[in-house]
């Protein structure tokens, strides 16, 4: 088994950005770990195949939490390749699935109400953007401590950055998928995007949580992986 980084460059608001999905490799078995914005799906294909794999042995997708850049693009995948299982958390599924309103909506919403004048647009352009996300079921719920993929990994409840967000541990690589419950700020663990944080405190404690298994390598997907 092994993991492999995505790097998916795009532009927003005139600035060059990148994000990195993960991709796990197990024989000929792969599992896709976030699915980025609406229509990156041909992004990331190009990275796969880059890489030497197909998408028919595309099996797997996990996804560590309801945000945007995390599922965006999961209907499209799911359309293109239905047999792939789609594994999250069970807090999360429910809000993926459009069985509730998810708690990103509600903080967007809630804080588009006291915004200063200047940010109100994008306030209102990133409740669309959450809104033009399409509901989709999840095949696997998953709980903390659950071991997945072959018990080659080990489910690792994270909250705070959302309520229902996990990160991955292989203990046979050393490694952790991290999601949004850390990224690489100057070959550093941090908090990322506090300021979309859910809960603080929480997501302090996952920082720690993770950095507690003393990893070799962390995979984040703000800023690429850190090998320690």
């Amino acid at each position: 088994m092994e993991i492999l980084e995505l790097p998916i460059e795009f532009e927003f608001n005139g600035q060059r950005n990148t994000i990195y999905p993960s991709l796990i490799v197990w024989n000929n078995e792969l599992t896709l770990v976030d699915t980025g914005y609406i229509n990156f799906l041909p992004l990331i294909e190009n990275e796969i195949i880059k890489r030497g794999y197909e998408m028919k042995y595309l099996k797997n997708i996990i996804i560590t939490h309801y945000d945007d850049d995390h599922i965006g693009s999961l209907h499209d995948f799911k359309k293109k390749y239905p047999w792939i299982n789609i594994i999250a958390s069970e807090i999360e599924s429910s809000y993926i699935s459009g069985e509730m309103k998810s708690e990103r909506l509600v903080q967007a919403e809630e804080l588009l109400e006291n915004m200063p004048p200047e940010e109100i647009a994008f306030g209102k352009w990133f409740i669309k953007q959450l809104k033009e996300l399409k509901p989709i079921a999840i095949d696997q719920k998953v709980h903390d401590g659950d071991m997945i993929l072959h018990n080659e990994c080990r489910v690792v409840a994270t909250p705070g950055h959302t309520s229902g967000h996990i990160s991955l541990y292989f203990p046979k690589l050393n490694s952790v998928i991290t999601g949004d419950a850390a990224a690489n700020e100057n070959h550093e663990l941090v908090i990322a995007n506090p300021h979309f944080c859910l809960n603080m405190d929480n997501a302090k404690h996952s920082l720690r949580k993770i950095q507690n298994l003393q990893a070799d390598t962390y995979y984040c997907y703000h800023g690429g992986k850190i090998t320690l």
